[in-house]
């Protein structure tokens, strides 16, 4: 029955992750290094976009360094109100709930975007960070979105 529990919450859980838009490139060097800049869209909450930027090695980098199967987890992002923010079903304990998840490696490495609710300052946070089975990762980025409209509490008085 825990099988089962397991199978079912990985489903549920990459149901909701959404895919990233590749939006920019930038050669960083003369073998090919890349980093590459990705658009994700919160699918729980309309009017939110992340950008995602991260390292993309190279063939000749892998080859000329080894390590073939994996990108560093070094990862930025900035997320920013693009529309009428609208928030659907989101979990909204401390844990928070992905978002969106890439793989960095075939096995044990990847980027995840996680949102958490900040209820008490009525914000949303978004937080990038590498999932790696074999040692963790403190390499992380942390962006917020503030969900007031500024005038909002002025028009509300009059």
């Amino acid at each position: 029955m825990k099988h089962i529990t397991a199978i079912a919450t990985a489903i549920t859980l990459l149901a909701t992750v959404t895919t990233a838009e590749t939006v920019g490139k930038v050669g960083v060097d003369w073998v090919g290094n890349d980093i590459v800049i990705e658009a994700v869209h919160d699918p729980k909450v309309q009017g939110v976009t992340c950008h995602l930027a991260y390292f993309d090695r190279s063939i000749i980098d892998r080859l000329s360094n080894g390590n073939w199967f994996e990108d560093p987890s070094n990862s930025s992002i900035a997320c920013r109100q693009t529309g009428p923010i609208v928030i659907g079903d989101i979990d909204r304990s401390k844990d928070g709930e992905n978002v969106f998840q890439e793989r960095q490696s075939i096995i044990l490495k990847s980027i995840r975007i996680k949102r958490i609710f900040d209820e008490a300052n009525n914000t949303l946070i978004y937080l990038a960070h590498a999932n790696e089975l074999t040692q963790g990762s403190a390499k992380m980025s942390i962006s917020t979105v503030p969900l007031y409209t500024p005038g909002a509490e002025a028009a509300a008085q009059d």
